[in-house]
């Protein structure tokens, strides 16, 4: 519980009003908040084909993950990553959200919804590391180009 804790903390610090977000959120676990992107962290978006087979190889290279979220019926993934990445990043398919731009959010420990966690935030700021993602990316998408030519 205590993770849960210092993750809803740490979520709702990025709140116009703190103490409002951690209220709605402890009365009603299941509700969503409307977070900014670009305060303390911004949003990669990948198309869920190669979201989930990048958490994968990210799950493999690392022991503690950045927090990742799942949305659209899991048609994308959303990988928290250090503010201003979104406005350098450079790539087909993949969206970002950085400043002046807003994130529906789910309570930390939400494992289910529209919008759920796939790897919730721990509260500490732990953020993916854009270049692993990116080195991530490419392994996924070249173990699916293997899968397909032995297929």
């Amino acid at each position: 519980m205590t993770g849960t804790r210092s993750a809803l903390a740490w979520l709702a610090s990025m709140a116009p009003d703190p103490r409002a977000c951690r209220r709605q959120w402890e009365r009603d676990p299941k509700s969503v908040a409307l977070l900014p992107a670009g305060k303390a962290w911004d949003v990669l978006f990948l198309p869920g084909a190669l979201g989930y087979p990048t958490l994968d190889v990210l799950s493999r290279l690392l022991d503690r993950l950045g927090p990742v979220l799942a949305g659209s019926g899991d048609a994308r993934l959303g990988f928290l990553v250090p503010p201003g990445t979104a406005a350098r990043w450079v790539g087909t398919g993949v969206r970002g959200a950085g400043l002046g731009t807003w994130i529906v959010v789910p309570y930390p420990d939400r494992s289910a919804g529209t919008v759920r966690w796939l790897v919730p935030p721990d509260g500490t700021g732990t953020l993916t590391d854009p270049a692993l993602l990116e080195l991530a990316m490419h392994e996924a998408a070249a173990l699916a180009g293997r899968r397909e030519d032995d297929g």
